[in-house]
């Protein structure tokens, strides 16, 4: 684990320094979330999903709203009368 120290600039900016951004991997783009409780602040990088893991999510949300749907009563029948 590294310590470093840094300072705000006046725009609110810091900078990660370059020893940690290269043992985190982080480079231009990455998407950190961020926390903050009283005096700390605690930085996340955020994981970019593959594309698998998108499709399931996604295969994942569809069977999950097709079910509550058909609970509803709705058809394929009644989607392809949409269109």
């Amino acid at each position: 684990m590294n310590t470093e120290t840094v300072k705000m600039s006046t725009k609110g900016q810091i900078v990660i320094p370059q020893g940690i951004r290269e043992e985190m991997k982080a480079d231009e783009g990455t998407v950190f979330s961020i926390v903050s409780m009283e005096d700390t602040i605690i930085l996340k990088k955020m994981k970019k999903p593959s594309k698998e893991e998108l499709l399931r999510k996604l295969d994942d949300i569809s069977k999950r709203m097709q079910k509550k749907l058909e609970a509803r009563g709705f058809t394929e029948e009644d989607f392809k009368k949409i269109d």
